[in-house]
């Protein structure tokens, strides 16, 4: 069916630009986008999955000085206490 659609411009900046991402028509993106809007009905949007950290040991490369970057942050914190004191 052809009807006649106003759209706000920063959405159909995002339809237009998400339609060249993906290589397809506008038609194409908006259609899908009032599908998928629709599809949701009067059901309140459901809270987003967590994103989990899996944290793994990965240790220092070889050769890194691990005592000598506690004294490089020394050197820094050292550095910006001076200046801070030494401007006033």
């Amino acid at each position: 069916m052809r009807t006649t659609l106003t759209l706000d411009d920063d959405l159909a900046k995002e339809l237009a630009k998400l339609a060249r991402r993906l290589g397809v028509s506008f038609k194409e993106v908006v259609n899908d986008a009032i599908r998928r809007g629709i599809s949701l009905g009067d059901r309140p949007d459901a809270a987003p999955t967590p994103f989990v950290v899996e944290p793994q040991a990965c240790g220092l490369r070889p050769g890194i000085d691990a005592a000598g970057l506690n004294r490089l942050v020394d050197d820094l914190e050292t550095e910006d206490f001076l200046r801070f004191h030494s401007s006033g």
